[in-house]
């Protein structure tokens, strides 16, 4: 089995073409933003282009810092079968009175940003001003991991579906599950009231496995969590039947129907969104909810890491050429994002970055090898907080300064949504390999603070910060950790 048939590698070769013949007159590049749930996707695409066009405080991003950038502005996207990511939206519900986190993705949406700048280098200033397309494609994580799906057969999925529920924390949450399919017979009969039901309760158990007290990412199928327009469709019906790997499923048999569907999901869900929007992609960033992974302990932690080497496995990283523009295209800078860096002390970013690259080093040194540039970051694309010095005792805490959002609690009190307040994060371990030896303290904590009230803290969740608006009722600029280096790396390159 292959990811793409000879077909489809026509189609997108041919879809390669248009692009580049498109990008003569005036270029593009397409980053693909993806990240598992609740990491920060949303927010970090409505922070990169606001800050671009509203002229944000950018220092390391050179085009803006030497003056370069003449403009940047909102033009129609390419595709007109794809919703338009919705930037507007978005500020409003960052920057309005009622301020809040933006709705989660959901689905693709795509955004174009044209931006027009001055050359730095000789032969390009003389040739006159330069313009570039920013074609931003969002999409869910979660649909990436069923990339691996188009490689496995499905007997060879469901024992390997089978085998991880039954491993803690996932054996507690996959009960009802286990339970209903004890009852199937893999041989038995067409059944399409037991299909339903074992497709519903897998569900609910990949649901259950993406709470935050869980917090585990490797969960494929995962349109099955977003099903869209497809919900209650045959191939949304099917689930995993304990039959062994490599199994051969008899005709009319259970075991034939699950196979089938399990084809048709594939074929109708899969493979379009590699074909259509993922295997276009030039350059790519990663966003990564480690401190949550860290949070919920040793399994999230590995599942986290499971889930990155196979989101990662699925890129076709290489080194960009113009002949790779026309017959496969390549994904030549990949960026992982460790994100809300804003939860953190200043002096734990770079231990943050260093766990984060732990987890994905095996996956990194592949596409470095393969031609791409990667780089680790840790982020925030919307700064929630500020840093601030509290004194306990004789001893000075580094803490952070926010705004809980209301019901939060800390330490029995519960909060408004209005009320700042200053909280000891804690510190993460200088050397990354212990959080995976001693995953259950993770965090360094001061004798003075209780581990109750580290523990507490970590779980807070801020709002957006409250920002100075102009007359026209506009903020120009969104506070931000290392969004200008995150800038800089991925088309910094193609404005010099």
């Amino acid at each position: 089995m292959t990811r793409t048939s000879i077909a489809d590698e026509a189609r997108l070769a041919v879809g390669n073409l248009i692009d580049f013949a498109g990008g003569l007159v005036a270029p593009s590049l397409r980053l693909g933003v993806t990240g598992l749930s609740r990491s920060g996707k949303t927010v970090f695409i409505t922070a990169l282009v606001h800050n671009l066009v509203h002229g944000g405080r950018l220092p390391v991003f050179d085009a803006m810092a030497e003056g370069r950038l003449s403009r940047a502005h909102l033009d129609p996207q390419p595709d007109d079968d794809v919703p338009r990511f919705d930037y507007e939206a978005h500020v409003e519900a960052l920057t309005g009175k009622d301020r809040h986190w933006p709705e989660s993705t959901r689905r693709v949406s795509e955004l174009r940003v044209t931006i027009e700048y001055e050359s730095a280098t000789f032969w390009g200033s003389r040739i006159g001003p330069g313009k570039l397309h920013l074609d931003i494609v969002d999409y869910p994580g979660e649909w990436l991991l069923d990339l691996p799906l188009l490689n496995q057969s499905y007997a060879d999925w469901s024992a390997r579906t089978i085998a991880q529920s039954r491993v803690a924390p996932r054996s507690r949450l996959a009960a009802d599950w286990h339970a209903h399919l004890q009852t199937l017979d893999p041989d038995g009969p067409e059944d399409e009231t037991a299909a339903r039901m074992a497709a519903e309760l897998l569900t609910t158990y990949l649901r259950a496995c993406r709470d935050e007290r869980f917090s585990l990412s490797a969960l494929p199928p995962g349109r099955f969590l977003m099903p869209g327009d497809l919900e209650g469709s045959p191939a949304f019906t099917f689930a995993p039947l304990d039959m062994g790997p490599g199994a051969r499923a008899g005709r009319h048999t259970l075991a034939a129907m699950m196979e089938r569907r399990y084809e048709a999901y594939k074929s109708v869900v899969v493979k379009p969104f590699f074909r259509d929007h993922f295997a276009r992609l030039d350059r790519q960033i990663v966003l990564v909810d480690a401190l949550q992974a860290l949070n919920a302990g040793p399994s999230a932690i590995a599942d986290l890491e499971t889930a990155l080497s196979e989101i990662l496995a699925c890129f076709r990283p290489g080194r960009a050429s113009w002949l790779s523009r026309i017959l496969t295209r390549r994904i030549d800078r990949i960026v992982f994002a460790a994100t809300k860096a804003d939860h953190l002390h200043h002096r734990s970013h770079d231990r943050l970055e260093a766990i984060l690259s732990r987890l994905v080093q095996t996956a990194a040194v592949r596409a470095a090898f393969a031609g791409a540039e990667v780089d680790v970051v840790a982020l925030a694309s919307v700064r929630a907080t500020r840093e601030a010095t509290v004194r306990r005792g004789r001893e000075s805490l580094d803490c952070i300064v926010g705004t809980p959002e209301k019901g939060q609690r800390v330490d029995g009190e519960t909060f408004d949504g209005k009320e700042e307040i200053a909280i000891f994060p804690g510190d993460l371990p200088a050397d990354p390999e212990s959080v995976f030896e001693h995953p259950e303290s993770i965090f360094e904590v001061p004798e003075s603070v209780s581990e109750d009230e580290a523990e507490a803290y970590r779980f807070v969740r801020f709002r957006p910060p409250a920002l100075q608006r102009t007359a026209e009722g506009l903020s120009l600029s969104l506070p931000h950790i290392r969004l200008d280096r995150t800038l800089q790396f991925l088309i910094g390159d193609r404005l010099e």
